[in-house]
């Protein structure tokens, strides 16, 4: 019996096979079947006017890039055709439903890949939708990754983003950004549903103790590679997607109406609101510029700075990070208790034990090693030796005594303490690392796909009922009529013919409300008006 030939997987497949499994669970398909003709109209009504809006005034790379990423201005364009073209660039595109955590976001966009919005905004929402959706998520994001520099500068960006230490409060604000995004796009929400998710958002970002790191990172993101100018401060080119993706944005950012100013840290520090166009812009200098602020930025963060920094943003944030010991050892957990030392003990570095809450995962440079440790890990820093096993005291210019039963390679039992002739409440078993130095306190866990299979939602990432039910309300409302009108639009558009234009627009008036498609046969008018003259 002879076998089948084997099948090679598409070019999203491929992006996706590459992917490490705990991202894999947040792809979605495109389905791209279920786009309907009022979708793919929706779709060629932004694009055509963008490509013409901005053929002046945004990057020179975006119109060929549009091509060069595979974008074309009639249709909806497939992720297998986007792939074909980004891995020529070094980058891919994979499917996915709404907002995705920040943190997924930004890991695989330090990968090169772009998360691209599956589903289209709604034509109500033509102008501008906070929802991510594939116009600002293809046609925003993609082209201009045609330029090789600013296409570094997305995944460092996204790396920076990956590393920032993020607080517990970051988590209600995005979910909060992701229910309004939902509400936005659904044709039945009501207007106090909308304003009551606007106030969510609003209660959220009220609640934030402070700025944490990962929220100056996205301040930073927003400010350039999502609604970015670059050029002359008098006369600007647009190369965020957030403006090359918004009808309504790309016509009022060039206006008197939006100050400008020249791109600076002070981005990171600048909020923004998804909900209006926003009143102010920065403007850089050249591509060269965004990996200026970037470095300064990057400069500041306990990914970079480590020591006492790390330790308090990591204390503050109640979150799940890990510390970069000497040697590329790592822990991973909650930072719960820092203890300062009598001085400084390294540059940056006057900590004399610093306690992370259990489960604690061990890695080193990144690869988790055996399984998280239930209880409490304690580093204390300084110089000292700890025998392989047995009995054991540490006395540690940090002040810091120590005395206690080693174990195992790091767990000890019996522990006992005092700093200075104080003594300290530590518990009486343990892990214990000694370190010298601590180069780096980071955002998240260090070996991320280990702590997702130990701790990490099981399955596929859950679009949640909100988003099916809105999805589902969307599709609906576009009753068979209306999208076969919508159809033959697009057939006249491609074969065109005077008179069953003329019976399409009669049967159309069926439709008085359905502003899109009177626009599409106006336009179609027109030009099969002009192809029929000599």
């Amino acid at each position: 019996m002879m076998a089948s030939p084997s099948t090679s997987p598409s070019p999203t497949q491929r992006a996706i096979d590459r992917l490490p499994a705990h991202l894999r669970r947040y792809v979605a398909a495109q389905d791209y079947d279920a786009y309907t003709p009022r979708d793919h109209a929706v779709w060629r009504h932004i694009l055509h006017r963008l490509a013409d809006r901005l053929k002046d005034t945004a990057h020179a790379s975006y119109l060929s890039g549009l091509a060069a990423t595979g974008i074309g201005l009639e249709r909806i364009p497939s992720l297998d055709e986007m792939n074909l073209k980004l891995e020529g660039l070094g980058w891919s595109a994979v499917g996915v439903r709404g907002f995705i955590p920040p943190a997924v976001f930004t890991e695989l966009q330090s990968l090169g890949v772009l998360a691209i919005a599956a589903d289209i905004r709604s034509h109500e929402h033509i102008e501008y939708t906070p929802a991510p959706d594939i116009v600002h998520e293809s046609a925003g994001h993609a082209p201009i990754l045609a330029d090789r520099r600013y296409a570094d500068y997305l995944k460092r960006c996204g790396e920076a983003g990956f590393r920032a230490i993020a607080s517990v409060e970051d988590q209600a604000v995005y979910e909060a950004i992701r229910n309004l995004s939902v509400v936005k796009e659904d044709p039945e929400a009501t207007e106090a549903e909308a304003h009551l998710a606007e106030e969510r958002l609003r209660a959220a970002s009220a609640s934030r103790r402070y700025v944490s790191e990962s929220t100056k990172a996205s301040r930073l993101y927003w400010w350039t590679a999502e609604y970015g100018l670059v050029g002359d401060l008098a006369d600007p080119k647009l190369y965020g997607a957030g403006l090359l993706s918004s009808l309504g944005e790309a016509a009022h950012c060039l206006t008197p109406a939006v100050t400008k100013v020249p791109l600076s840290l002070a981005c990171a520090d600048t909020e923004y609101d998804i909900t209006r166009m926003q009143p102010q812009l920065f403007v850089a200098r050249d591509f060269d510029h965004l990996f200026e602020v970037l470095e300064a930025f990057e400069a500041t963060l306990g990914w970079r700075r480590g020591g006492d920094h790390g330790l308090e943003e990591a204390l503050r944030a109640r979150t799940v990070n890990h510390l970069g010991l000497e040697g590329g050892l790592e822990l991973t957990g909650k930072v719960v208790a820092r203890i300062p030392a009598r001085g400084e003990l390294a540059p940056g570095l006057a900590t004399a034990l610093a306690r992370v809450e259990g489960p604690v995962m061990i890695s080193r440079k990144g690869t988790a090693e055996g399984s998280p440790w239930p209880g409490t890990a304690l580093v204390a820093f300084g110089r000292g030796v700890l025998p392989p096993r047995g009995p054991f005291s540490l006395d540690l210019p940090s002040g810091l005594f120590l005395t206690g039963f080693r174990v195992g390679e790091h767990e000890v039992i019996n522990l006992r303490g005092h700093q200075d002739g104080r003594p300290l409440d530590l518990p009486s078993w343990a892990l214990l690392f000694l370190s010298s130095s601590l180069p780096s306190v980071a955002g998240g866990p260090a070996d991320p796909g280990t702590w997702d299979r130990w701790y990490g939602a099981q399955g596929t990432f859950a679009e949640g009922e909100a988003e099916a039910q809105a999805r589902t309300r969307k599709a609906s409302s576009l009753s068979p009529g209306l999208a076969g009108l919508y159809q033959e639009a697009r057939a006249l558009r491609e074969a065109g013919d005077e008179r069953r234009l003329q019976t399409l627009a009669d049967r159309a008036r069926a439709y008085p409300d359905e502003w899109l498609l009177q626009a599409e046969l106006t336009e179609l008018a027109a030009t099969l008006a002009q192809e029929a003259r000599p």
